[in-house]
C-alpha cells in the first residue's frame, strides 16, 4: 500500500503493535471511523478496490493480521491472543468491517468489545469455517485438512492454488486471478504463523458469539464462492435478527475485487440506517435558489408529477383533506385544489424560497407551510390524502417519514408517492466514479428499503409501478446546468467541497462521452411511482 503507516496504538510498546494504515475521511462530517480486518493469505492492501468510497462515510483504519503484511508475528496465532492486539488498535467507536478470516474475527471483537464496536460489516465470512454435524453450509473437514497440510509441505504452491479458489466461479475468474496474484505477494518468513491462523481459521465457531451480537450487522456472501458456501446465507439470519443478509451475484470469493461498486452500496446503504447522508441545510437553501428556474426546465419532475395524478386511486378523488408534500412551486398544489373545488390543501416544503415563489404564482385557495417532512406540524389523522412527487428521497430517515405519515393520515386515507431508485444518473455515477472517489451523485433507495419502511409503519395495499426515463442531451454541460437550475444537484455529505478543478470536469466529460448514442449523452431516471393505505394502529402495531 502506499499510504505512510500510521500507528492507532502508538501507546503500546513495538512488539504489540499491528501495522495500521489510516485513510482519512472524505466527507464534511464523517461517521465513526471503519476498521478493516484483511482475511488469510493477503493483508491490508487487500481493500484497494473499496478505499475510495468507503472514505466518504468516515476515516478508515486497514489494519494488518499479525504475521501478515507489515505486522510483526505473535508467539502464538490463537484466538486469545488475536483479539486483544485488535482490541489494544481499535479506536474509541469503530464499525469493523472484515473479509473471510477478517470477518469472522470482526465478529468475535464485536462481541468482545461492544463499546467500541458499533457496527459489524462481513464479507463471504463463515461462522464456521469448517463444517461440522450441526453447521453442513462450510468446507469439508478432509478438504481442510489436504489443504492445511499441503501448506505446511510447500507454502508458495498451496498460497498460489489459494488464490486461484478466490477467484474460483466468479464471472471474472480469468481477469480477477491475474488481478489477485499481482497485487499480493505469498508468504516468506512469516509461512509458520500463516499456518497457525489456518489451523485458527480451522477451529473457529462463532455461532454462539454471533447469535449474542447486540449490534446491527450485515454479511454479505457471493453466490459462487468456493470457499464459503452459500447455504451458509440461508442459516445466517435465524440467530440474531439484528443482522442483514445479502448475496452478491456471480461473484466469487473475493467479491470486494470483483464487484466493489455492489458491495459498496450495501455497506452505504446499511451505514446511512443509522446516520443520515443528506445535509437538509443545502438541501433547502439549493432549492430556494432555484425557485424562479425551476418550472422552466422541471420536464421530468412535471412528467412525473403529471403520471403520479393519473395513478391515484378513486379513493382520493373523494379526498378533502390534502397534503402535497414538498410541494415546490406549487405546481401539481395548484391541479389538486383545481380538482377538488371545497377541498382544504396545504402545500409543504423544506425551502421557503419554493413557497415564496408559490405565494406570489398560484391564485387557488392553499394554504404554505415551510416544515421538515420528518417533523409534521400537524394533527393526528388531520389528513385523508397525501400526494408527494419527488421530493421523499430529500428525506434522511425513510423509517421516520412514514410513521409521521401513517400519524397524520387518517385510517383508511391514502399515501401516493414517487421517488428515485439507485439507477438514477447511473451512467453521470460511473463517470465520476472514473474520476474520483467523492460521492457527486445523490444516494437513493431500492424499493425493497421503501416498502420495509412503508410496512413497519402500519401502511397497507401497497402498489408498485416502475419505469425508466431517458433524458437527453447534447453535451454533459447541458445536464448539469439543468441539475443546478432544479436545486438537485448533490446535497450528500461526502460530496466534494468547493469547485471543481478544470482536469477533473475533462476527466469526466471524457468519461461520460463513452455513454453518447445517436449523437445524444443518456441521463437515466429510475422512478418508482407507490400507493399505499393509512392502517388502523394498535398498541400491538410495530414501529420502524
Amino acid at each position: 500500500m502506499t499510504n505512510p503507516l500510521t500507528s492507532v496504538a502508538a501507546n503500546l510498546p513495538q512488539s504489540r503493535q499491528l501495522a495500521a494504515h489510516h485513510y482519512p475521511a472524505l466527507s464534511e462530517k464523517p461517521g465513526d471511523p471503519l476498521v478493516l480486518l484483511h482475511g488469510w493469505g493477503c493483508d491490508s492492501g487487500s481493500w484497494e478496490p473499496l478505499l475510495p468510497v468507503l472514505r466518504q462515510f468516515g476515516d478508515v483504519i486497514a489494519i494488518d493480521l499479525p504475521g501478515f503484511g507489515e505486522s510483526a508475528p505473535v508467539p502464538g496465532f490463537d484466538l486469545g491472543t488475536v483479539l486483544q492486539r485488535l482490541e489494544d488498535s481499535l479506536p474509541p467507536r469503530a464499525t469493523l468491517i472484515g473479509w473471510s478470516l477478517g470477518g469472522m474475527l470482526a465478529v468475535a471483537l464485536a462481541e468482545r468489545c461492544p463499546d467500541k464496536v458499533q457496527r459489524v460489516v462481513t464479507l463471504a465470512s463463515n461462522l464456521a469455517f469448517v463444517a461440522r454435524a450441526d453447521w453442513p453450509a462450510a468446507m469439508a473437514p478432509a478438504i481442510n485438512r489436504r489443504f492445511n497440510a499441503g501448506f505446511k509441505a510447500d507454502p508458495a504452491a498451496t498460497w498460489r492454488r489459494f488464490t486461484g479458489l478466490m477467484a474460483q466461479g466468479d464471472s471474472e475468474e480469468r481477469t480477477l486471478l491475474k488481478e489477485l496474484r499481482k497485487a499480493f505477494s505469498g508468504p516468506d518468513v512469516s509461512a509458520h504463523t500463516w499456518s497457525e491462523a489456518l489451523q485458527l481459521l480451522a477451529q473457529l465457531d462463532n455461532r454462539e458469539r454471533f447469535a449474542r451480537l447486540p449490534q446491527p450487522g450485515l454479511h454479505l456472501y457471493a453466490e459462487a464462492d468456493a470457499l464459503v458456501p452459500l447455504a451458509a446465507a440461508e442459516a445466517v439470519p435465524q440467530l440474531n435478527n439484528r443482522q442483514t443478509v445479502a448475496v452478491i451475484p456471480g461473484a466469487g470469493h473475493a467479491l470486494h475485487w470483483s464487484r466493489p461498486v455492489e458491495v459498496v452500496e450495501h455497506i452505504g446503504r446499511f451505514l446511512r440506517r443509522d446516520a443520515g447522508q443528506l445535509d437538509k441545510r443545502r438541501v433547502a437553501n439549493s432549492f430556494s435558489r432555484a425557485a424562479s428556474s425551476y418550472d422552466r426546465v422541471a420536464r421530468l419532475q412535471r412528467a412525473v408529477s403529471e403520471r403520479l395524478l393519473e395513478l391515484l386511486p378513486k379513493s382520493a378523488v373523494e379526498a378533502t383533506r390534502i397534503l402535497d408534500l414538498g410541494c415546490g412551486t406549487g405546481y401539481i398544489t395548484e391541479r389538486l385544489a383545481q380538482n377538488r373545488p371545497g377541498a382544504q390543501v396545504l402545500g409543504l416544503d423544506l425551502a421557503e424560497g419554493m413557497l415564496h415563489f408559490a405565494r406570489g404564482q398560484r391564485s387557488m385557495p392553499a394554504q404554505w407551510l415551510c416544515a421538515d417532512a420528518e417533523a409534521l406540524p400537524l394533527a393526528p389523522d388531520s389528513l385523508d390524502l397525501v400526494y408527494s412527487s419527488l421530493s421523499i428521497q430529500w428525506c434522511e430517515q425513510v423509517s421516520g417519514l412514514f410513521n409521521e405519515l401513517q400519524r397524520v393520515i387518517m385510517p383508511g386515507g391514502t399515501l401516493a408517492f414517487s421517488t428515485l431508485g439507485p439507477g438514477t444518473l447511473r451512467e453521470l455515477k460511473q463517470a465520476w466514479q472514473a474520476v474520483d472517489g467523492y460521492v457527486h451523485v445523490n444516494r437513493f433507495l431500492p424499493m425493497e428499503d421503501l416498502e420495509a419502511a412503508l410496512t413497519a409503519a402500519g401502511f397497507v395495499d401497497i402498489q408498485w409501478h416502475r419505469e425508466e426515463r431517458v433524458l437527453h442531451y447534447a453535451q454533459l454541460g447541458d445536464l448539469t446546468r439543468e441539475l443546478k437550475a432544479l436545486g438537485a444537484h448533490n446535497v450528500n455529505r461526502g460530496g466534494p467541497e468547493g469547485l471543481t478543478g478544470r482536469h477533473k470536469i475533462a476527466a469526466l466529460k471524457e468519461a461520460y462521452e463513452l455513454f453518447r448514442v445517436d449523437g445524444q449523452l443518456p441521463a437515466s431516471y429510475d422512478v418508482y411511482y407507490c400507493q399505499a393505505v393509512a392502517g388502523q394502529l394498535t398498541e400491538d402495531t410495530p414501529h420502524a
